[in-house]
């Protein structure tokens, strides 16, 4: 199943999606308890170990083959005035990453030791550069003005999702371990939370609209309005993701929504980054519930919609950084955690191992 050589339609991979190994996750959750420390002590990174055993099935795993997967894209309704920076940044921040111009996600990839790789799905002007993959541009341009229309039609929106689930396929057949998503696309924090409250049903844009970047008040007011409008046009249903990736969402949502849903037909653990990547975390979980289990919160973002679909995804950010940079850069943070926490798994002796009374311990609570 994971050494697919063609590649899955939306409808083959979500058929392929299977739940987390409970019994190899409760295996590793008896062989916590026998390593040398309370019980529980050591909180979220036993939690971490755990569930990447319910992902792989096998109790010690590794995660030293590390891929980043950032989708640059414009988004048409960044003509409604909802962003507070130039358009031609997508264009001018996809080229300092492919030359390594020292950006944060180019420094934290490096540091930690993580494969980079960039694609344009629809970046306005973007010369082809060794660096970044086009063979992708769904949009040369980058998504209608959903303000007005519809931002892709469903074809898209699905060919999107696939390459996402692809990509994945890949990176798995290559030996990678674990990934993490990005993006960039000026505006794209307005798709993200529509989509959000689209898949929520959320009426008021308040429980889901912060200001990205940096809004003045009357932008921030236009962003609201905008996303309370397109809504009310073109009624995405909330129970078809595609459907709601087609009336307002991005192409970097739709390809990270295949990301997310990759991991889960492939068995790879993912970070899930800040609002946008929520966002594709969000819909995939609406398209297959059981692909939540193979998502890792990275950082607690500080908008508004990310909050909401993190309740409702069920995820708790490993970190609080107070970072709202994008590009993905809570993951390769976030993946350091990760390390430690198969480390523990991995290399911290036992009771059993050694001359340490442990009888006490069977009456405590974990």
């Amino acid at each position: 199943m994971n050494e697919m050589k063609e590649p899955l339609s939306l409808a083959e991979a979500l058929s392929l999606i299977r739940p987390l190994d409970a019994d190899s996750m409760a295996t590793a959750a008896e062989y916590q308890d026998r390593l040398l420390k309370p019980a529980g002590s050591l909180g979220e990174l036993e939690a971490i170990a755990i569930r990447i055993a319910g992902i792989t099935g096998k109790l010690h795993n590794t995660a030293d083959r590390k891929i980043h997967f950032l989708f640059g894209s414009d988004h048409g309704v960044y003509e409604e005035g909802v962003s507070g920076s130039p358009h031609y940044f997508t264009r001018a921040l996809m080229e300092f990453y492919a030359n390594r111009a020292g950006c944060g996600i180019d420094v934290l990839c490096s540091h930690v030791g993580v494969k980079l790789r960039l694609f344009d799905l629809g970046v306005r002007d973007l010369a082809p550069h060794p660096c970044i993959d086009a063979t992708h541009r769904l949009m040369p341009n980058g998504t209608e003005n959903f303000a007005r229309i519809r931002a892709m039609t469903t074809e898209t929106a699905a060919q999107a999702v696939e390459l996402g689930i692809g990509l994945v396929g890949e990176a798995k057949a290559e030996g990678y371990q674990i990934m993490g998503v990005g993006e960039v696309g000026m505006g794209n924090t307005t798709p993200a939370a529509a989509c959000i409250m689209a898949a929520l049903g959320l009426k008021d844009p308040d429980d889901a609209v912060g200001r990205g970047g940096g809004l003045t008040d009357e932008s921030f007011a236009r962003k609201k309005r905008v996303i309370g409008e397109a809504l009310e046009l073109h009624h995405p249903n909330p129970d078809d993701p595609i459907d709601i990736l087609s009336c307002v969402g991005g192409l970097d949502i739709a390809a990270m929504t295949g990301v997310f849903l990759g991991a889960a037909v492939h068995r790879l653990p993912v970070l899930v980054d800040g609002v946008i990547s929520i966002a594709g975390a969000l819909l995939a979980a609406r398209l297959s519930p059981l692909s939540q289990g193979f998502m890792i919160a990275s950082h607690l973002s500080s908008e508004p919609g990310y909050a909401v679909a993190a309740r409702a995804l069920g995820l708790t950010p490993l970190l609080n950084l107070g970072m709202r940079l994008g590009e993905g850069t809570g993951c390769p943070i976030a993946m350091q955690v990760v390390d430690d926490a198969l480390a523990v798994m991995n290399r911290m002796g036992t009771f059993d191992g050694v001359s340490l009374e442990s009888e006490y311990r069977k009456g405590l609570k974990a």
